[in-house]
């Protein structure tokens, strides 16, 4: 699937990934797909709960060159 929008959130630890998620997030239109790359492992579970708490859909997260790396697709709904 192609996005967006890519955050490059890689050698930040949470929250930092989260954060830089929900800043992007309030400013995209409704319907569009934020890809956040991140190298923090905690990412994987934080930001999949907060985008089904905040109402918006988890595309999915994949892992990249054998953990180095998680990208996680997100598609705005509100």
């Amino acid at each position: 699937m192609k996005s967006d929008r890519i955050i490059d959130a890689r050698g930040k630890f949470c929250p930092a990934p989260l954060m830089e998620l929900i800043k992007v997030i309030k400013e995209e239109e409704i319907g569009r797909v934020i890809e956040i790359w991140s190298s923090d492992k905690g990412s994987v579970k934080d930001i999949p709960q907060w985008v089904e708490k905040a109402g918006h859909e988890l595309i999915g997260v994949f892992e990249e060159k054998e953990g180095e790396y998680y990208r996680i697709l997100v598609r705005k709904l509100k």
